[in-house]
């Protein structure tokens, strides 16, 4: 009787990588430098759009290509992988409240942790392959243009939004890679499908994109919450709406993310954390520095610091006080009326500036 052929290393790695959870695996050429990509982001940088974002304008030609020293010297290949984090509607609906103010992806535990230690699982298998292999597991802080990699890989298209989307699966998904000096065949790069759909631009409420594909992220909604540490400008404040942390509005419109199935792995990571759906705006505007590291333990809503939470709370509340709710628009002007007497000049003038804005003077 004939054995079946040993599965090949390409087979072996992407079998792992599946095994470790990854919904969706896709495998790109690490020795052929970004050139388009990279030429986008050096024009990006160059007209300031990255903002309070500094980070992203650091080590720039090293976005360029895999094997340098600021990621792995003689890397061949890259393993980009794609986990889901959008839940059911059943499981959202658990927490409404949450799920108004705070985007998808950070109303679990903070997915980095999760993420990297599957990373890293793969990054050692990949290690026990062949003597002398390298790899190294990059996730978010690494010089890496990984939307561009993992486009390159098959994994998925990039959006008019600018996010990978994953035919049968969408956006809502966490990237990752893995980088190695192992060589693997490379998948088919996937090109551009959203054809003549504009509806993730219509969508955006603070108009942050100049064309398809291009976001100026400092008018967009989640840098406003998120990475900038100052107040929005005063014509954006009313078209921020109710965001508290990021924003889901480009993605939610998206054709690609009309059905979404469950996710393969069942894991806490992506389960609400209760606590905030219980967390009114208040609280926010009044927590000290010890509160708040409790609070936002194992969420990525810290990366917004105490003192970003309660500014969004402030600029939410004030977009509350037309609710046609009476008790939303009462605590609403309650809140702007605690902020006023914040021992924080910054938020005490954030709030008089909103309450003014919104017409509350009492």
């Amino acid at each position: 009787m004939l054995q079946p052929p040993s599965p090949s290393l390409r087979e072996r790695v992407i079998g792992k990588a599946h095994q470790l959870g990854f919904d969706h695996v896709g495998i790109a050429r690490a020795d052929v430098p970004l050139e388009a990509d990279f030429e986008r982001y050096e024009r990006f940088v160059d007209a300031g759009k990255h903002g309070a974002m500094r980070y992203l304008a650091e080590e720039r030609e090293a976005r360029r290509s895999l094997r340098g020293d600021a990621v792995l010297a003689g890397a061949k290949s890259v393993i980009c992988v794609a986990k889901p984090y959008a839940r059911t509607a059943a499981a959202e609906s658990s927490d409404p409240e949450t799920a108004k103010l705070v985007a998808r992806y950070a109303r679990g535990q903070d997915y980095h942790n999760h993420l990297r230690k599957k990373l890293r699982l793969l990054a050692k298998f990949l290690r026990t392959l062949g003597l002398g292999i390298e790899a190294r597991p990059i996730c978010d802080v690494e010089p890496v243009l990984e939307r561009a990699w993992a486009t390159r890989a098959g994994l998925g298209f990039v959006g008019k939004n600018g996010l990978v989307i994953v035919p049968g699966r969408g956006s809502y998904v966490l990237l990752g890679e893995v980088v190695t000096t192992l060589e693997l065949a490379a998948d088919t790069p996937m090109t551009e499908r959203c054809g003549s759909c504009t509806r993730c631009l219509d969508a955006c409420p603070t108009n942050a994109f100049d064309a398809p594909f291009q976001l100026d992220p400092r008018k967009c909604v989640a840098y406003l919450t998120i990475e900038s540490p100052e107040a929005p400008a005063e014509a954006l404040r009313a078209k921020m709406g109710e965001h508290l942390f990021g924003c889901d509005d480009c993605q939610s419109v998206c054709p690609f993310n009309k059905t979404q199935p469950a996710p393969a792995e069942k894991t806490r990571a992506y389960v609400p954390l209760p606590v905030w759906g219980e967390t009114d705006l208040a609280r926010l505007v009044e927590i000290d520095d010890a509160a708040f590291e409790e609070l936002t333990l194992g969420s990525p809503l810290k990366r917004a610091t105490r003192r970003g939470l309660a500014r969004n709370a402030i600029v939410v509340s004030a977009n509350r006080v037309s609710s046609p709710i009476a008790q939303v628009a009462e605590d609403a002007r309650r809140v702007l009326a605690l902020a006023r007497r914040s021992g924080d000049p910054f938020l005490r003038e954030l709030a008089e500036s909103e309450s003014v804005r919104v017409g509350v003077t009492s």
